[in-house]
Formats: C-alpha cells, structure tokens, sequence
C-alpha cells in the first residue's frame, strides 16, 4: 500500500499547541484508495457532502493556527468508515448516503469491516486518547471543539441556521459560544440543530468529551458559507475571537 494511496488514518497538526482548545475534524477528507473503486459511486459524488465535510478542514487548520491548538483530522472518506459514529452502527459505514447508494458498502464481510476499523478508525481514535491522556496527566485542562459542515438542504427542506452549536453536557461552554456568534444579528445560530448529540450516534463528543470530563461541543456550519475561501477566513476569524475569548476563562466554569 503506497503512502499516497493510504496515508496515515489521522493527520495531527500543532501538537504541541499552547491552547486549552482540541480540535477535531473526522470527516476533513474525501480521499479513497483505488481499489475501493469510489465504493461505486461517481467522482463528483465524492465532492460532496456524503464524502465529506465541506470547508471543515480549512476552517479546522485555520483555527489551529490562529488559537495555538492541536488539530486532528481525518485523512479517509466518511464513506469508507465515519470516524464520529460508534463503530459498526448502520450510519458508520452506509449502504445509503442522503439519497444516494453506496454499493460498495453493501453486504461487506466481517474481514471488511474489520480492517477499515483496524487500519482508518481505532489508529484516528487512539491518537486523540493519547494526546488527551498526556494532557491529563499534566494537569492541563482540555475544551473539545469538533469542527463540521452541513447541507442548506437536506432531503428537500431547507435549513435556516448559519451554524448550530451541538453539545451533551457542556452546556454552560456551548451556550457561551452561541452568544458569542450570535453577537453578529446577522447570523442565526442554532442549538443542537441541524441535528442533537446521541451517543447512539455520535462518537467524538460523547466518548472523549463527556466520558473523560472534557467540556466539548461539535460546530455544525452551513457548507455553502465555507465552500471558498473567502468564507472560510470569515468563519475562521467569527470563531477564532469567541474560542479565544474561552480560552483566557477557567476550564472549571463549565
């Protein structure tokens, strides 16, 4: 297996970032080894949504690098394997994408399952544990913040929100921030939309933030405002101030 053809399932970025901030982008990239053959589906299907998170992985290196923050970022297609699903649920590795069949995820064998898991989602997972084990160990404090994207319309209904901010726990931290975006009138953000964090179905939140005691929340942004790069400054620069802002406030607020 070549490295281009099969990168390292996580790309870190700024380890040793000074921040209180982790971020983390699961589905930053669209990539597929050749010989999964698309899993059927056609190349201007992999540039969209059900491949990946749009702008997310622009907006994730930008705020490693404006915040000081370590980034982890996926390297493989959501479609291969989702790295914010808990493992072997049907949405990890979908036989259907919105509207559209993955044939090459259908009737996969254990074997299957289990080296997507073996080689893309424990190595991603593993890297994250690490990092925050270390962080623990040193005594310092850690805020979670998953960066996604959205669809302005999903299954024909149109979405009004510019982002969501989604949380299970750490209310108290993703109200903060939703009051800190919502300070631009023009923006309607929203809470727990487009969709709630489920520990049935999400992983990223719920297992290294809620289970380890870290207050985490998962940024949902509408894709058509980070599709260029334009909109990705902005959006690096809207959440930049309000994460910065966090960053100077005692972790035990939360």
């Amino acid at each position: 297996m070549s490295a281009t053809d099969w990168p390292a399932p996580v790309s870190l970025i700024n380890a040793g970032g000074t921040s209180d901030i982790v971020l983390i982008c699961e589905h930053a990239s669209n990539h597929m080894p050749k010989e999964y053959g698309r899993l059927g589906v056609s190349e201007a299907d992999l540039q969209r949504h059900i491949a990946w998170d749009i702008g997310a992985a622009a907006v994730t290196r930008g705020l490693s690098q404006l915040l000081d923050a370590p980034a982890f970022l996926g390297t493989y297609s959501r479609l291969l394997v989702d790295l914010n699903r808990p493992f072997g649920v049907p949405s990890s590795m979908p036989v259907r994408s919105e509207c559209t069949d993955i044939p090459g995820n259908a009737g996969l064998t254990d074997d299957e399952r289990q080296r997507r898991r073996q080689i893309i989602f424990e190595p991603f997972h593993a890297a994250v544990a690490m990092h925050l084990d270390e962080r623990a160990s040193s005594g310092k404090p850690t805020r979670l913040v998953t960066i996604h994207s959205f669809t302005p319309v999903f299954l024909g209904m149109p979405r009004p929100w510019h982002a969501g901010i989604l949380y299970d726990r750490a209310e108290a931290f993703a109200l903060r921030v939703i009051e800190g975006l919502s300070a631009d009138r023009s923006l309607v953000i929203g809470r727990n939309v487009p969709y709630g964090i489920d520990r049935a179905e999400d992983y990223a939140v719920p297992i290294h933030g809620t289970d380890r005691g870290n207050p985490a929340i998962l940024v949902e942004i509408r894709h058509d405002l980070i599709a260029v790069e334009r909109g990705v400054a902005e959006w690096i620069q809207r959440l930049g101030e309000v994460l910065g802002h966090e960053n100077k406030m005692d972790s035990r607020s939360n």
